[in-house]
């Protein structure tokens, strides 16, 4: 598939930095200030290896934006000129085709950081990021983030983990989409989803998506997942209360999820 442009990586920096990244959508983001040093993501971020002195160095030279739901925080295609740590929020990794249809590759949340391996390959992005609640994300130019890797092994050894996981997960999604029937797929990201997004209340998923955003890491039609969702709920898998929906029977769902895998 070919890269999607929108922007040139100049104006894609250009546009981060003056703080008008956005505004195609008639939104303007907000930046604010956020010290490396009390947020909670550095806990499980990359910045869990790094000493006082490294953290005042990250915390000077970065940049932390507050972006609505529904804004890009990058573009696919373009330049990486930093990484971007998810301090909170979540946000969806997408690719977009020439029909401009998107495909929802994963999710990233609060402590996770991403661009990084485009950075580190020095390619062109390979996914666009919205926020698909608001989140407050923090820009880590190249330099600051390359010293990082340089003067800290165990940054380094963190990525290759990430890496080698995410790879993991790349591997079985190609062997869900091959051998597995659309109802499988379905029983499989539902649980997917209430794993990666728990609440509260241990039945219920905790992030409101759209059936379209459903379908669309399920990879079948909106109609279709509406349809699943429907026999679900009659076979009491699943109470569905507007975009909110509560697993029942996680048991027989996974059940489902692997009857021919």
């Amino acid at each position: 598939m070919g890269f999607f442009l929108r922007n040139s990586s100049k104006q894609f920096f250009k546009k981060f930095v003056c703080g008008n990244f956005g505004k195609e959508s008639g939104k303007s983001m907000q930046r604010i200030t956020l010290d490396c040093a009390v947020c909670d993501s550095n806990k499980i971020g990359f910045l869990k290896h790094c000493n006082q002195e490294q953290l005042e160095k990250v915390s000077t030279g970065k940049t932390c934006c507050y972006f609505k739901k529904g804004q890009h925080i990058f573009y696919e295609g373009n330049l990486p000129m930093g990484i971007h740590c998810i301090s909170s929020g979540v946000v969806k990794l997408v690719r977009t085709n020439l029909d401009g249809k998107e495909q929802i590759l994963r999710f990233a949340q609060k402590g996770d950081y991403l661009g990084y391996r485009a950075l580190v390959a020095n390619e062109p992005l390979l996914a666009s990021a919205i926020a698909i609640e608001d989140t407050i994300a923090c820009f880590v130019p190249q330099r600051a983030f390359m010293d990082l890797i340089d003067e800290v092994p165990a940054i380094s050894k963190e990525l290759l983990v990430s890496l080698c996981h995410d790879l993991g997960v790349v591997e079985e999604r190609v062997q869900s989409m091959a051998q597995k029937s659309v109802r499988e797929r379905l029983a499989e990201t539902l649980l997917f989803l209430h794993e990666t997004f728990n609440s509260e209340d241990e039945h219920t998923i905790s992030i409101t998506l759209p059936r379209e955003d459903i379908a669309n890491i399920v990879g079948t039609a909106t109609e279709t997942v509406i349809r699943l969702l429907s026999e679900f709920k009659t076979d009491k898998l699943i109470e569905v209360d507007g975009k909110k929906i509560r697993l029942l029977d996680k048991q027989k769902l996974d059940r489902i999820s692997h009857a021919s895998v």
